[in-house]
Order: C-alpha cells, then structure tokens, then sequence
C-alpha cells in the first residue's frame, strides 16, 4: 500500500521547509533498542500480543509517501516512510466491536500518550521504523514510532511501546497538558481546544500579578496581552501559548524556560529579554525590538523574526546584539533573514 504526496496545498498558517525539525521529547527512557523494543496490544481486542521489532522486521514492509504538518507551523512535503500500517498489525489481535478508540503509548520519561477514533487509525495510521530509506532515528522516534498524516504531528507517536484499543477516548499528554485540540485536522486549523481558552478573569489576574510562581503550571491560552507592561521582570517558565503579546514592553525580562509557543510578539519591546531555554516555537517576532536579546538552547521551529505583505512590505524585527545559540528547528528562510542581518547563529 502507497500513498503519493501529489497535489500538495500548503494548510492555512503553515511554512515550507526542506528540514526535519525535532519537536516534543528528544530522547526515550533508558533502555530503548531494536533489541529491547516491543510493543503490546491490548485492551478491546480478543488476543492480547506483544511484539518485538524482530517480529514486525519478518513481516513485509511497505512504503508510504506522505505529507507532515507540525502544529508549531511547518509542513514538509513528500516524506518516504516505510512500516506497515496499522490495520494488517492489529489484524491479528482481533479488534472487537467494542473498541471505538485506539491509544498510543509511548517508552518516554512521561509515558507520553496520545488518541485516535479507531476509523481513522485504521484508515491513516502507520507503524514506522525508515524514513526516506533510513533507519529512524532515536531522535525522531525510533526504532519504532506511529505516523498519522492526516493530523497534526503531534497526533504520531515516537518510541512506540504499547497500543491500547479502548471503548472510550482518553485524550493524550499534549492534549491533557498543552490544550492541543484531540481532533488536530490541520485542514481545519484545529490546533487548540477552544473551550480551554483563558476567560477575561483569568487573564486579567496574569496582567495584574506581581509574583508568576503560581502560574507555572496554568496554561495561558490565546489571552490578550498586547501593550502590557508586567510589574515584574521574572516571568520565568510562564506558559503562554498562541497569546499576543504585540507591542508589550518587556525590556530586560526573564523569560527563562517559557513557551511562547505559537504566541504573537509582533512590535513588542524585548530588548535584552532572556529567553534561554524558552520553547519559541511558532512564535512571531516580526516587528519586535530584539536588541541585546539572548536565546541560548531554544527551541524555534516556525519562528518567524520577519512577516512579508501581499503590498510587497516587510515587517521584520529589529535583532542589533541577539543572541543566538544552539537554536533548533529554525527555518531556511529565517536563518537566511538573521545571517544577512549579521546575527551569528551558533
């Protein structure tokens, strides 16, 4: 069984790229090989399995050409998988007519975890264990990991340990912890769960708050935060995520271990803002004032530090003395912006 990646449509707030970003979890739990990988099947099936990679490896493989698209914001086109869907994989196990849902599980620090109607796992989920003839990399997944095209990635699972068929959804890590939507069809740009967004209450408490120790663990979701001035410079390890930010001054603040993820910053004053560590994933600085800033180890993937108009405009930041090192998952074209602007990306 093939599918082509023919008659590509770029999805809505999706940018090209040629590379690979890393995203989520960059390496399983100890004690993940070929060797020592096996996955069990369990739950609403008449014959609990359990198999190894070597197992799976004696069953004819096949390829798969297919289009990813991360929720951060990038898309790459026409992917060669080779595994075997997970239709022929469950076949054996013999699925019962209770089982509505199928959960991955993954051999991660944090059991990471995460859920599809079992009509479209049967219809669009892989196992795979070769990307574009080569063996998946333990970065990436493997040996062994789950790939759904037709959702957002966040929806494929790396290090694949277990596969539980239920009667009820039970909703994944991303979903649970980050309000990532549980359908994730990227066609509808169903990247959050709109019900989770932060009330008018919530938000102006953020505003007003002197002291962010106790916001760590809330998720900030679409607030509106333009123009505002913090009364304090720690907003360390805040999680605000697909917020706006524009034109808020935050001269010198610690942004230390936040994610900013897919958040508007557009106009913003950052000058000398520390973002080390800071997941910028998605996130806009077009326009932001990023002198003397420092991203040291962040993670920016779909970041955009530039937005161009239909008029033939540009908004770009302003990056004089940014600091940039060990950035991961920056896109061509913004390397391209940054190394004309004489950033050195380290």
């Amino acid at each position: 069984m093939s599918r082509s990646a023919d008659n590509f449509v770029l999805p809505p707030g999706q940018a090209l790229t040629d590379k690979f970003p890393l995203v989520g979890e960059q390496t399983a739990a100890p004690g993940w090989t070929p060797e020592t990988c096996r996955v069990v099947i369990s739950g609403c099936v008449a014959r609990p399995l359990t198999l190894s990679f070597a197992d799976l490896l004696a069953r004819p493989s096949q390829q798969r050409v297919a289009d990813i698209h991360c929720v951060t914001g990038w898309s790459r086109r026409a992917l060669a998988f080779r595994g075997w869907p997970l239709v022929e994989v469950l076949a054996a196990a013999g699925v019962t007519d209770e089982a509505r849902y199928v959960r991955f599980i993954a051999h991660s620090y944090r059991a990471h975890d995460t859920s599809l109607s079992l009509a479209l796992a049967l219809e669009d989920t892989w196992l795979v264990h070769e990307i574009d003839g080569e063996p998946l990399s333990p970065e990436h997944g493997g040996p062994l990991r789950t790939v759904t095209p037709g959702r957002y990635f966040y929806k494929s699972l790396k290090w694949l340990a277990a596969i539980e068929l239920l009667a009820e959804d039970r909703p994944g890590y991303w979903e649970r912890v980050s309000a990532y939507h549980n359908e994730a069809d990227f066609r509808l740009e169903q990247r959050f769960d709109e019900a989770r967004i932060s009330s008018v209450e919530t938000v102006a408490q953020f505003r007003e708050a002197a002291d962010f120790a106790g916001w760590r663990d809330t998720v900030l979701l679409k607030a509106r935060l333009g123009g505002w001035q913090p009364r304090t410079l720690d907003l360390s390890g805040i999680q605000a995520k697909a917020c706006s930010f524009r034109n808020a001054k935050l001269v010198g603040v610690n942004l230390r271990g936040a994610n900013l993820s897919l958040s508007n910053l557009e106009g913003a004053d950052l000058r000398d803002a520390d973002f080390t560590g800071a997941d910028l994933e998605g996130a806009s600085f077009a326009g932001a004032d990023l002198r003397g800033a420092r991203m040291i180890d962040v993670a920016l993937s779909a970041t955009r530090f530039f937005r161009d108009f239909a008029n033939g405009k540009r908004l770009a930041a302003q990056v004089d003395g940014l600091a940039i090192e060990n950035p991961h998952g920056l896109l061509e074209t913004q390397v391209a912006y940054l190394i004309e602007q004489g950033v050195r990306l380290v």
